[in-house]
């Protein structure tokens, strides 16, 4: 039987690009760590349950989880084995900044890969697909996103969404209002509070927001899918050894099955401090990634 084209091009893609071998001295990310003899990991304070800080204030989460196997990894390559991980807490709009200025290694949240982005950092390959829809109250009319116009959309800063949800408007010819919010609790807020009629943000986001508050039933996700987006632990920019072992451990980990186990951890079971289960399976498209990792790009 015939082998269909995508996977032989995705084995093809993985053999030429992700298996390589690398010298600690050849890169300059690499260098850097070994030679501080530590790495640091910039991280998000609130983005459940990519990346957020639970009750001993330590970064966790499935973002943090998967950094923290290229910790391991870095920790082999360079004979590291007491390598120090320092923290450094960001927000959606320093994310990207701290890695281009150099004062972190690592980006780990819910960072989404785009064409914009990639002019000031660079990005490993995908670890999560997420599709952006609205979170919207009970109590309104929304449905579709025909039915916003008129209405007020609440944004988070630094996100990603804004640009898609500007295309929408103007393929549908809609009119809206938006307001912005520095950080997704105060985007849901915001909606809570009615001062917002929708939160406009990726899908897995939305069903973390809603599955903690205290209120659930009286908020639903809806709407067709505007863009499916790709979360991508963030790089520094013109560093492509780095690129390549980070890649290259990614894509075992994700054959192995370890990421797959990362995975049903933080989306099917219990998770600090609340114990809340999200119960959201695999997608497809994760589900192929982990199967044949690549470095495609959803645009």
């Amino acid at each position: 039987m015939k082998k269909p084209l995508r996977t032989l091009c995705l084995k093809s893609l993985l053999a030429t690009s992700l298996c390589s071998t690398f010298s600690a001295v050849a890169a300059d990310t690499l260098a850097s760590i070994k030679e501080k003899q530590s790495i640091t990991i910039a991280y998000r304070e609130e983005t459940f349950p990519f990346s957020y800080l639970a009750g001993n204030k330590q970064p966790v989460g499935y973002s943090i989880d998967i950094c923290m196997l290229l910790v391991d990894s870095l920790k082999r390559e360079l004979k590291l084995p007491k390598l120090a991980v320092n923290y450094l807490p960001v927000t959606a709009e320093t994310r990207l900044k701290a890695i281009a200025e150099g004062k972190a290694d690592l980006e780990c949240g819910s960072s989404t890969n785009s064409p914009e982005r990639r002019n000031l950092v660079n990005f490993a390959i995908p670890h999560f697909f997420a599709n952006v829809r609205m979170l919207v109250r009970n109590d309104t009319a929304i449905k579709n996103w025909a039915d916003v116009k008129g209405k007020t959309l609440v944004l988070t800063t630094g996100s990603s969404t804004a640009k898609v949800l500007a295309e929408k408007a103007k393929t549908k010819d809609l009119k809206y209002t938006v307001v912005n919010a520095p950080n997704h609790q105060a985007s849901f807020a915001l909606l809570e509070s009615a001062k917002a009629d929708a939160f406009v943000m990726d899908d897995v986001l939305l069903y973390a927001l809603r599955a903690e508050s205290k209120k659930a039933n009286k908020f639903t996700i809806t709407g067709e899918v505007l863009s499916t987006q790709t979360y991508s632990i963030v790089l520094r920019k013109d560093d492509p050894n780095f690129k390549k072992f980070v890649d290259k451990e990614l894509a075992n980990d994700m054959i192995n099955g370890t990421v797959t186990k990362i995975y049903d951890k933080w989306f099917k079971q219990p998770t600090p401090p609340k114990a809340i289960n999200l119960e959201m399976p695999m997608n497809r498209i994760l589900t192929d990634q982990l199967r044949f990792p690549t470095d495609q790009h959803l645009e």
